[in-house]
């Protein structure tokens, strides 16, 4: 199994999660393989003909909107049932993967858990910014194996602003970036210019300190530590 899909699935297991929300959908086959009793998928293209056939807008519904977008029109959908579980894989622009978890912030469960993906890229060519990617396949530049954009940059902003989340990385599938309520570890200080002016060379030099980075296996014991989650018996 994917490690993302397991380590979402783990969340919701654990928790006994409810409401599972995923920016960013693409091909769906990590949404498709998650088990959830709601979940909710958000991306600004055409779901995928597996994603439209099943999608029912009761237990699995579809948006094609811009995060932004779903936000700005969709909020009333957590007013009974909040999200539980999110997953960020959006536009891997650090501006935008913050704003997207500040968003699902605003509807999280107390014991919710946020889940990015790309946090910890491994060369430099994977960062690529999303604004060059194109320019760079077509003009047959591209070496990478995957793209994580800048993601990682949404890390060290959120650490250095937010001292109400538990942040940390884990040292799997590029980076799997874990985001909770709860006191920090430990801050970080870098204004937002600082990081608008950052390169993947000071990542790779500071890679442990920069993401709270940490081994996959002390995950089940980090969930065990979040309350369980008291969902409605119904789903609205």
């Amino acid at each position: 199994m994917n490690p993302r899909i397991k380590i979402i699935q783990r969340a919701i297991d654990r928790l006994g999660a409810r409401t599972y929300l995923e920016i960013g959908v693409a091909d769906a086959r990590t949404f498709l393989a998650i088990n959830a009793p709601r979940k909710i998928g958000v991306d600004p293209k055409k779901p995928c003909p597996q994603l439209f056939e099943v999608a029912n807008n009761a237990t699995i519904r579809s948006f094609q909107l811009t995060s932004d977008e779903f936000f700005l029109k969709a909020g009333s959908l957590f007013a009974e049932n909040r999200i539980d579980v999110a997953f960020v894989d959006g536009l891997h622009e650090w501006r935008q993967a913050a704003r997207d978890v500040e968003n699902c912030l605003r509807h999280l469960s107390d014991s919710g858990v946020i889940v990015m993906h790309d946090c910890s890229p491994t060369n430099e060519i994977m960062t690529t910014p999303a604004d060059q990617l194109a320019a760079i396949r077509a003009a047959g530049k591209w070496t990478g194996s995957s793209w994580t954009g800048d993601t990682w940059k949404a890390i060290a902003c959120l650490r250095s602003t937010r001292d109400d989340l538990n942040i940390f990385v884990l040292d799997t599938d590029w980076g799997l970036g874990i985001v909770t309520r709860g006191a920090p570890e430990g801050m970080l200080d870098y204004t937002p210019d600082q990081i608008a002016s950052m390169r993947y060379a000071d990542l790779d030099r500071d890679r442990e300190r920069i993401l709270n980075l940490k081994d996959p296996a002390v995950y089940d014991d980090f969930l065990d530590t979040l309350a369980p989650i008291n969902a409605p018996a119904e789903l609205v």
